[in-house]
């Protein structure tokens, strides 16, 4: 165990045009070198476009995104080794809240970057769109995030020395 502090988590502030903490943290995400400027643009024009597709309203959209986020975010992890029978097998590990939202961000982004449409705020809505539906790219990585640990050996018959 670690004699240090744990580190104080910190408080960001919501974005300014929806007030929405999720947003501010998911506009983070997106930000590449410090623009932030660009993560706004590439955000909001994200869900301009979801507002364009479905036809709701701006809160609407947010909706959609938290949906989205919401289909994406795994359960467990399969990081923790423990050792049975002499040997290591990675035992499913029950994530913290912050951690599923991180890494639901990150896999969303993720899709939407390998996507090939015209720009990156379309990328993002239409990955959104199909988080929310359960058919985006992001939704098959996390299923295969929670199944991707190795089935346990039958333990082994050699005799120690």
């Amino acid at each position: 165990m670690s004699r240090r502090a744990a580190a104080p988590s910190r408080t960001i502030l919501p974005d300014p045009k929806f007030k929405s903490d999720m947003l501010a943290k998911f506009m983070n995400v997106v930000m590449e070198s410090g623009k932030k400027s660009a993560a706004e643009r590439i955000i909001y024009g994200a869900l301009d476009r979801i507002t364009e597709k479905t036809g709701r309203g701006g809160a609407e959209a947010l909706e959609v995104l938290s949906t989205a986020l919401e289909n994406v975010k795994p359960m467990v992890e399969g990081q923790e080794p423990a050792r049975r029978w002499r040997d290591l097998h990675r035992c499913p590990l029950k994530l913290r809240a912050s951690r599923r939202q991180a890494l639901a961000m990150r896999w969303v982004i993720e899709a939407a970057r390998a996507r090939s449409e015209k720009s990156m705020a379309h990328r993002l809505a239409h990955e959104l769109l199909d988080a929310a539906e359960n058919r985006a790219n992001a939704r098959a990585q996390a299923r295969g995030h929670a199944t991707a640990w190795p089935r346990p050996t039958r333990p082994s018959r050699i005799t120690r020395w």
